[in-house]
């Protein structure tokens, strides 16, 4: 498993989300999801096209949040889907070989229930967080403790993440922290990317 930070893109970020993830890979981010509920598909697959060879440069993955038929015309690294965004073995036999299939999961009942397919999880949120009202009820460390006992599979930790929680989170056995405004809004997203690489690394 690659890299521990992985960066979600905010369509409601002052920044464009084109530049949100190129700042958070070279900030050192393993992960990069762009999450657009709006954009038309042609315009978010024309973006990923786009990205996908500087992502590849930078060592990060592009992977596409919940917008499975973007994903797939556009050859994405991955996608990340919900628990009301379809069955997950019915879309991973859509995928071809290689591309990578993330799973949210917001209780211990679901992560034992994760259909074969699946390459990772998130898993909260661990707190509440204004980048998405609609989230479930916030599990906390302890829930999140209790998720990634739960399953066999990568586990990161998403939910109103921020740095200082590095430790938290890593003490959990997740295996890293996504994280939205805490880059995104950032004065500086490259600099915030990569001051939570050093404190995971040093947590």
């Amino acid at each position: 498993m690659k890299g521990p930070i992985y960066v979600i893109t905010d369509p409601d970020s002052p920044l464009p989300v084109g530049e949100q993830a190129r700042a958070a890979a070279r900030g050192g981010a393993a992960w990069v999801q762009l999450r657009d509920k709006t954009a038309p598909d042609d315009d978010l697959a024309a973006l990923v096209r786009l990205l996908l060879p500087e992502m590849a440069a930078l060592g990060a993955l592009l992977i596409v949040n919940d917008r499975v038929e973007v994903a797939l015309a556009a050859g994405a690294n991955g996608l990340h889907i919900g628990q009301g965004d379809g069955d997950a073995g019915a879309i991973r036999q859509r995928m071809p070989p290689g591309m990578i299939l993330g799973l949210s999961i917001e209780t211990v009942a679901q992560a034992r229930l994760i259909p074969p397919g699946v390459d990772y999880i998130g898993a909260g949120p661990v707190r509440a967080t204004l980048t998405k009202p609609d989230h479930a009820a916030p599990i906390g460390f302890d829930g999140l403790a209790q998720i990634v006992a739960a399953t066999s599979l990568p586990t990161f930790a998403i939910g109103g993440l921020k740095h200082g929680d590095a430790g938290a989170v890593r003490a959990t056995g997740a295996v890293g922290m996504a994280v939205v405004s805490a880059v995104t809004r950032a004065p500086d997203p490259e600099a915030a990317t990569r001051a939570l690489l050093a404190e995971w690394g040093t947590a």
